[in-house]
């Protein structure tokens, strides 16, 4: 397994995983964190702690969402369930060890911290979700828990980008009424979102500036999951904790 990553600050870390290094089979192969993809229940448990070993954090487990496209912010406590997770799209926490994870295959993972308030979140950003302003309720969560905009720093993970995501007319329209910043176009010359561009524009509306980019177009990297290019497949995650 291949941990991109860094840090947010310190004391914070977060990673990106790949689908490198697991124990699933074909057409999940090999490092599928994703619980509900058709994929064997055994091989993704022995994937998960596989990535949570990979943090080296002080806690077991990782707090998974059950994600539904939607804009619900929950706060991880130490009691977060692992095998019922909650119903939501973002999360945060203050306890120290916790593992946060957001899974996508081809949506936006956003990662943020404030490391002087030592509260960190995730959430899950795909097109729905950025309309619905996940992003900013997640942003709106941690500054009501005693963070602020102006120290946080963000990180966007690997999606699909605005060449490769292309959609009817219709919908890039209706996404982009409500994140003007989301309209492109793909590189056929065919109506496209920018889903990772209408998110940066969301965290710089809110106050958040300081924003790291990984790039990497889930659909071009192979070592990357894609529900756009395969269809049945696994999903990857974006993992953010705060140390000690």
């Amino acid at each position: 397994m291949t941990l991109a990553g860094g840090a947010l600050g310190d004391g914070v870390a977060f990673r990106f995983t790949d689908r490198n290094g697991g124990h699933s089979e074909p057409p999940y192969s090999s490092l599928n964190l994703g619980a509900g993809v058709g994929d064997d229940p055994a091989a993704v448990a022995a994937n998960r702690e596989v990535a949570v070993a990979g943090c080296a954090a002080s806690r077991p487990g990782i707090a998974w969402m059950r994600q539904v496209h939607g804009r619900e912010v929950r706060y991880a406590c130490e009691q977060w369930p692992e095998r019922e997770p909650e119903a939501c799209d973002a999360v945060y926490t203050d306890v120290r060890g916790q593992v946060l994870g957001v899974l996508v295959a081809d949506c936006v993972p956003v990662l943020l911290a404030d490391p002087d308030a030592r509260l960190v979140g995730a959430a899950h950003a795909g097109r729905e979700g950025m309309v619905a302003g996940v992003v900013p309720a997640l942003v709106a969560a941690m500054a009501g828990a005693g963070a602020r905009p102006e120290r946080m720093r963000a990180v966007i993970g690997p999606a699909i980008c605005g060449s490769c995501y292309e959609v009817p007319a219709e919908l890039r329209d209706r996404v982009s009424a409500e994140v003007p910043e989301a309209n492109c176009a793909t590189s056929a010359g065919t109506p496209g979102l920018d889903i990772a561009a209408g998110v940066r524009a969301q965290l710089r509306a809110v106050g958040v500036t300081t924003v790291e980019h990984d790039s990497r177009c889930t659909r071009e990297s192979a070592e990357l999951y894609s529900y756009r290019r395969d269809g049945v497949t696994g999903r990857f995650a974006g993992l953010v904790w705060l140390g000690g």
